[in-house]
């Protein structure tokens, strides 16, 4: 479920790159956002009294953090190249990853970042600081997502948080976009990006919601770093962006990472049993 998400964020995310011309950065983010929330809230329809108090405003968080996670991370592949931004937004689920409770998971946590730094090439100078800045940005809001979406999918039941913190995340960027969309919005994109807002945010976001009832936060975080490496692929494959020797070296890196943190990362058999349980009832 976690490599399929991955897969799926980046195809949407490379998909949606020829759009910033027409709708802006802000334009795309807030209009997926937008077309996510409609379908999650109308799919599932949450009831207020499924709800406590506390975890509406945990799924209120949730979606502000959502929200600001793809806002900051389309500036920054308006302005990087795909797997660089993908790379430096990692740093947030990288930060998770340490704060597991195996020793094993500071080597993955290392090697992972050490696939990072192959991925960014920082030696080379020259990047575009607002870019780095926004991946920055997204990469804290990333780290936030994750620990806020596993207590959410852990205390409610099926998607139901999903269908609370997507509409949230989907006011805030349909405001933050308004200026672009006012100006630039026409039939033809606003269809395209309910497609891509199925493919991405939709699809994956709720199989993030079911991956981290499985595994510890620390490891899914670890497992994230499988992303950059998918990054560059779809890079290459879909906006023809070449890595470089360091990059390939990256990514096999992060690859590794990936595998070790897979398997040390399920959750206590207890969790587990538990969360099949409230899927079942959902």
């Amino acid at each position: 479920m976690a490599a399929t998400s991955m897969s799926t964020v980046q195809l949407g995310s490379a998909l949606t790159v020829p759009l910033f011309g027409q709708l802006g950065a802000l334009g795309t983010a807030g209009l997926r956002l937008g077309w996510a929330g409609l379908i999650l809230l109308v799919a599932i329809r949450p009831r207020p009294r499924d709800f406590s108090p506390r975890d509406l405003l945990a799924c209120t968080v949730l979606g502000l953090v959502t929200a600001g996670m793809m806002v900051f991370f389309m500036l920054a592949i308006a302005r990087l190249p795909l797997g660089t931004a993908s790379a430096l937004e990692f740093l947030g689920p990288l930060t998770v990853s340490l704060f597991g409770p195996r020793k094993g998971r500071l080597l993955w946590a290392a090697a992972a970042a050490t696939g990072v730094v192959l991925l960014t090439e920082p030696w080379h100078g020259g990047a575009d600081l607002v870019g780095v800045g926004s991946a920055l940005l997204a990469a804290g809001c990333w780290a936030a997502y994750i620990l806020l979406t596993q207590r959410v999918g852990d205390r409610v039941t099926g998607l139901k948080g999903l269908a609370v913190s997507m509409p949230v995340a989907a006011l805030l960027g349909l405001t933050l976009a308004a200026p672009d969309l006012t100006e630039r919005l026409t039939w033809s994109p606003l269809w395209t990006m309910l497609v891509l807002a199925v493919l991405s945010p939709v699809i994956p976001f709720a199989l993030e919601f079911l991956a981290l009832r499985r595994l510890t936060a620390s490891a899914f975080g670890t497992l994230m770093s499988l992303e950059p490496a998918i990054a560059l692929l779809v890079g290459l494959l879909v906006l023809g962006q070449r890595p470089g020797a360091a990059a390939t070296l990256g990514l096999v890196l992060v690859v590794v990472a990936s595998v070790g943190a897979a398997r040390a990362g399920a959750r206590p058999a207890a969790s587990a049993k538990e969360a099949l349980a409230s899927s079942a009832c959902a």
